[in-house]
């Protein structure tokens, strides 16, 4: 069953994003897409656009970043 808060962020087109990894030891690349994501501290989450821009940073870092509901 989706929840309101799913079906209003598939209809705004927005996803959360939180990141669920240290930078600390990742490459710079790796460092500067987390903070274009706009996370600056573990288990923050952001709200983004869901745009292609938005998912190919998402599927950079997958082992720092995760899509939350």
């Amino acid at each position: 069953m989706v929840t309101k808060a799913k079906k209003a962020n598939r209809a705004t087109g927005m996803i959360k994003v939180k990141m669920i990894g240290s930078v600390i030891g990742c490459p710079e690349k790796q460092r500067a897409t987390v903070r274009g994501l706009g996370l600056r501290r573990m288990h923050q989450v952001v709200e983004r656009q869901d745009t292609p821009q938005v998912r190919g940073m998402v599927k950079k870092v997958p082992h720092l970043v995760a899509i939350v509901n």
